[in-house]
């Protein structure tokens, strides 16, 4: 089975009877189901032998490809003497935050408050059988050093404390559990408008590095969502800073060694700020919302560069992170024979093993900074610092020479490393992630016109609507071989409709928008807040936890209530649905007072609020798919960047379609037509693709 890859290729650890977790299907939790320590998954099982044995337990949150949890693992849940004090004092219970959202949400709010806004994974949450926070931390070394506690300093010290003082940990607990609760509830709503998308550009402006690209100090993670939001600012002002932070950060981003040179695809983030070291993990997630940014980058400057990584990233995720079903694998590891990035460097000794002409080693070399010397531990990241004329020049040959070169060599170099052992590959498909690559495959496929982006895309939606669906119409989370499980969460609902709406407005296959309407009807019955507005992480009938969590601000991904209003927003004009609108338009007021004062933490919900504000350009297409004057003026269309618009299709021997944008739309003397409307009113229809542009032109907006 692929996913039995997860475990380590080289694994000489002495052979121990599995714990509970070998009956979890999640590849980071079988990843631990040999440790010594009694771990098992969160469920009543667990939580009641807490309560029987009057116990703290001990949670720890990690994910498959994370570094520093594999490194915890190694240092302390294999090592006996750890493991028996684990096991002596406490219930140990192993999540995957990639399966369980709202526990990771809950419990990193915990420890952001006891660690002064520091958090991260592996997270190592102590709970009183109440499930009330004790203690959380991070990564904790074995033993006492760097300054920190060693784990086994922590354990001691809790198990004693436990049995000496229990009443006053759990009085503690229990008052930090309340005010973790009132802090999770939003706060009073309030109108969100431009002051509030200029002042997060001005955030964004103020945190930008001019050298190297991106925001802040190091380590640096893609800012996809927040370079979105700039590439709108810039496309409705005409704002040229807004413009110029966007490609100077894609720039260096993608000629960093963060970037996959020979395969294709984004790592995690980089270590240093110039996007030269990154940690070496691979996730879907920052793959999709990267390639989404790059083809509307390229949309918005013609730029050919950003056409190219958009294409080697979705190539990549095709070929590499593609299950036979259609459904996309979730991440691959950092580490690959226990040291990381591994599988990732070069040393021209190897590079001139593989290519047979050495001008052309030479020039590979040159142009991906293959040095004898190194850039990074005394092997090399590729990366391009140089632009092929530069290089070109040092090697007194032509540009054009070069790229020719490095066209016939990448290709020998990438089949030299799909024979080195590669990293793990966690194989869970993940709705929510799914959803987000799904909507770059189909606007891939849209604006590039490339059918196999398509193809991929509704593989991947049609596996998801069958096997990710519950008998009572909702949405299943996760799922692994042939088993799904879990209840989905906001974000999960939220991405399959942007994806099912993306899928549709590619070639108007109304399923998917009616797929769509099903699944907002339903997000609006288990996740709408009616008392303060917005969306909670988890469905009204979802497992009782200390809290309902909500999620505003962005993270690594786009906050599930942004997501959440977008979809909605979208749909309302779609389906003229005045109930989508309206709680598309409470999901933003509801997070208006934490928007107002942190206004860039919010790039997604600033988005809709514009979309809602100014509403979309509407675009609806009357012919044949098989026309060749339809197909081109669709292709013209697609040339546009408009991030603010909805897209109909209809063909004219087809039933009369529900779609309100269609309504008592026809092609013109037989020709294919595009209506373009705005506010209520149509312009005449198109029928040259010259005529276009003029069309779809927007007056600027307001805005800096």
């Amino acid at each position: 089975m692929p996913g039995d890859t997860v475990m380590r290729m080289t694994d000489t650890r002495p052979a121990r009877a599995p714990n509970r977790l070998i009956r979890e299907t999640s590849p980071y939790l079988l990843q631990h189901a040999y440790n010594p320590v009694d771990w098992h998954p969160w469920g009543e099982e667990a939580l009641q032998l807490a309560t029987e044995r009057e116990a703290p337990i001990l949670l720890s949150i990690g994910y498959s490809a994370c570094h520093w949890c594999h490194v915890m693992e190694r240092e302390s849940f294999e090592n006996d003497e750890i493991a028996a004090l684990m096991n002596r004092h406490y219930v140990c219970i192993k999540v995957d935050r990639e399966e369980r959202q709202d526990l990771d949400e809950i419990y990193m709010q915990a420890t952001l408050a006891m660690n002064h806004g520091h958090g991260g994974w592996p997270m190592t949450v102590f709970l009183t059988p109440d499930q009330h926070p004790i203690f959380a931390g991070t990564y904790f070394p074995p033993t006492d050093k760097w300054g920190r506690p060693g784990f086994g300093t922590v354990l001691k010290q809790i198990a004693d404390g436990w049995a000496t003082d229990r009443a006053a940990i759990v009085e503690s607990a229990a008052r930090f559990a309340a005010r973790l609760h009132t802090s999770l509830r939003a706060t009073s709503p309030a109108a969100v408008g431009p002051r509030e998308t200029d002042a997060a550009l001005e955030q964004f402006s103020e945190d930008f590095d001019p050298v190297y690209g991106g925001f802040g100090p190091a380590p640096k993670f893609p800012p996809a969502t927040g370079l979105a939001f700039l590439l709108r600012r810039s496309h409705h002002t005409g704002n040229e800073r807004a413009l110029h932070m966007v490609r100077h950060t894609l720039d260096a981003m993608a000629a960093g060694g963060m970037y996959d040179h020979v395969g294709g695809g984004f790592s995690r983030y980089s270590t240093d700020e110039r996007w030269l070291v990154p940690h070496f993990e691979k996730m879907l997630y920052d793959n999709a919302l990267l390639a989404k940014t790059y083809l509307e980058t390229f949309q918005a400057t013609r730029h050919p560069a950003y056409e190219l990584v958009t294409r080697e990233i979705l190539d990549y995720i095709i070929r590499e992170m593609t299950a036979p079903h259609g459904g996309y694998y979730s991440a691959t590891d950092a580490d690959s024979e226990g040291v990381e990035g591994k599988f990732f460097v070069w040393t021209p000794e190897q590079i001139r093993d593989i290519v047979p002409s050495e001008e052309d080693a030479v020039r590979f070399c040159a142009y991906y900074d293959i040095t004898a010397d190194g850039n990074w531990e005394h092997t090399n990241i590729p990366r391009t610092p140089r632009s092929p004329a530069e290089v070109a020049e040092q090697l007194h040959c032509a540009p054009d020479e070069l790229l020719n070169t490095i066209e016939r060599v990448k290709p020998l170099v990438y089949q030299a490393r799909r024979r080195r052992v590669p990293p793990g590959l966690d194989d869970k498909i993940i709705t929510a992630w799914n959803g987000m690559m799904i909507s770059a495959m189909a606007e891939a496929a849209r604006v590039l016109d490339h059918a196999p982006y398509r193809d991929s895309a509704r593989r991947a939606a049609d596996f998801l609507l069958a096997a990710h669906s519950r008998p009572d119409g909702g949405l299943y989370r996760t799922s692994r071989g042939d088993r799904a499980r879990f209840k989905a969460y906001l974000e999960d609902y939220a991405c399959l409709i942007e994806a099912l709406i993306d899928l549709y407005e590619v070639g108007g296959e109304e399923r998917y928008l009616d797929e769509a309407v099903r699944l907002g009807d339903r997000l609006l019955t288990d996740f709408h807040d009616e008392e303060q507005g917005g969306f909670f992480t988890t469905a009204a009938d979802h497992e009782l936890l200390i809290a309902r969590g909500r999620e505003g601000p962005d993270g690594a991904t786009p906050s599930g209530n942004a997501v959440a209003a977008m979809a909605l927003a979208r749909l309302s004009f779609h389906r003229d649905r005045e109930d989508f609108r309206d709680a598309a338009a409470r999901a933003v007021r509801a997070y208006g007072q934490h928007i107002g004062r942190v206004p860039r933490a919010f790039a997604k919900t600033l988005m809709a609020a514009e979309f809602l504000s100014n509403g979309p350009v509407e675009l609806a297409f009357v012919g044949s798919p098989r026309d060749p004057e339809c197909a081109e003026l669709r292709r013209e269309v697609a040339r546009h960047f408009l991030p603010h618009r909805i897209i109909a299709h209809r063909h004219p021997a087809a039933p009369e379609s529900r779609h309100p944008l269609l309504r008592d739309k026809r092609d013109v003397n037989g020709r294919a037509a595009l209506y373009v409307c705005r506010n209520y009113s149509c312009q005449a229809p198109i029928t040259h693709p010259e005529d276009v542009a003029r069309a779809v032109a927007a007056p600027p907006q307001h805005g800096g």
